[in-house]
C-alpha cells in the first residue's frame, strides 16, 4: 500500500470518528435545550401551557434534521470502508463494531 493511501486512510479514519462525534453532540445539545425549554415553561408560574409551542416545533425540526444527518454520515462511513477495500484491499476490522450493525439498519441511500 503505497504512502499517500495510508495517509489518505489515516485523515480519514480521524475526520470520520469527529463528524461521527460532533453530530452525536449536537444531539445531545439539542435535546439539552429542548428539555431546558419545556422544563422552564413547565416550571414557571404564570407561562400558558402554549407558550414556546413553535419554539419546541422548532426545536424538534432541528432535532430530526440532526438525525437525518447522522444517518448520512454513518452512510458515508460504509461508503469510505467498500472504497477503502476496493482501492487499498482494505479489511477494516478497525471501524467500530457498532458502526456496521446500525449502517446495516438503514435505508439504502437513493
Amino acid at each position: 500500500m503505497s504512502k499517500e493511501i495510508s495517509f489518505a486512510a489515516a485523515r480519514l479514519e480521524r475526520d470520520v470518528a469527529a463528524a461521527e462525534g460532533r453530530v452525536d453532540d449536537a444531539l445531545i445539545a439539542v435535546s439539552s435545550l429542548t428539555t431546558s425549554v419545556v422544563t422552564a415553561r413547565r416550571d414557571i408560574i404564570g407561562v400558558p401551557a402554549t407558550s414556546g409551542h413553535a419554539t419546541i416545533r422548532r426545536l424538534a425540526k432541528a432535532q430530526m434534521a440532526l438525525v437525518d444527518v447522522s444517518g448520512d454520515i454513518l452512510r458515508v462511513h460504509g461508503d469510505l470502508v467498500q472504497i477503502g477495500r476496493e482501492t487499498a484491499g482494505y479489511d477494516l476490522h478497525e471501524c467500530p463494531a457498532i458502526a456496521g450493525a446500525v449502517s446495516e439498519h438503514l435505508p439504502a441511500a437513493a
